[in-house]
């Protein structure tokens, strides 16, 4: 399911009755209804970054519910798509904290192959409809995805933006991991402590300090990654 090594260590969850009923009302959501991201596209996180690779969680809510946008990644898009508000705040504070070039796209894909996991809490959604796909179970499997990265020795950056991510990371151990909370960079609450708020270089002075290689935040222009 996610060609890497979340299969085994998921396996006690993708057994549990609920998975298997909730992947069954999955497809019969894509059956019935245009639903995002692409059907092959819904695990895409866990499939970009292995367990063993993740070093920063970025949780998101639930996908882009426009037509070609999401990509099966928190906040990302695919290429060719108008960045949404949201992200064009969390490249203007990736700039203020780094001095990073604005991207010319909204693809996150150089984080998730870094050991970034940009997970959403619900993995999938309705064409148009935001939260149509809430209560239907992922959130007890992206419950089990944090828990498994919170049990680790290995220390994690999670990066929690807005009372719904701070909420459903409300159990993580800070005597462990680092969790860096603040604002989410939507329009309605980026200037209530998003901007000003630099997590990338934070979370990258985690990383060294527990000797771990830092995120190259910068990403590549469009021109420089082609075509996914």
């Amino acid at each position: 399911m996610f060609n890497n090594d979340w299969d085994l260590i998921l396996q006690e969850e993708t057994d549990k009755p609920y998975f298997k009923e909730l992947l069954e009302r999955i497809d019969e959501e894509y059956r019935l209804h245009t639903v995002y991201p692409p059907r092959d596209e819904v695990f895409r996180a866990l499939q970009e970054t292995p367990y063993q690779s993740t070093k920063v969680v970025i949780l998101g809510q639930d996908p882009y519910h426009g037509r070609g946008q999401a990509q099966g990644l928190s906040f990302s898009v695919q290429l060719g798509v108008t960045i949404p508000p949201s992200l064009r705040n969390i490249y203007k504070e990736l700039a203020a904290d780094l001095d990073a070039p604005i991207p010319d796209h909204g693809s996150l894909i150089s984080w998730a192959k870094q050991g970034v996991l940009l997970l959403n809490a619900v993995l999938t959604v309705k064409e148009g409809e935001p939260n149509s796909h809430k209560g239907l179970g992922w959130e007890q499997f992206t419950d089990a995805v944090i828990s498994k990265l919170n049990e680790r020795e290995q220390p994690t950056v999670f990066i929690l933006w807005g009372s719904y991510a701070q909420k459903k990371g409300a159990f993580i151990d800070r005597s462990r991991h680092l969790v860096l909370e603040s604002a989410h960079p939507s329009p309605f609450a980026a200037r209530k402590g998003f901007f000003g708020s630099r997590p990338f270089s934070a979370s990258n002075a985690y990383l060294i300090q527990h000797g771990m290689a830092p995120v190259d935040w910068v990403i590549p222009s469009i021109t420089d990654i082609g075509d996914e």
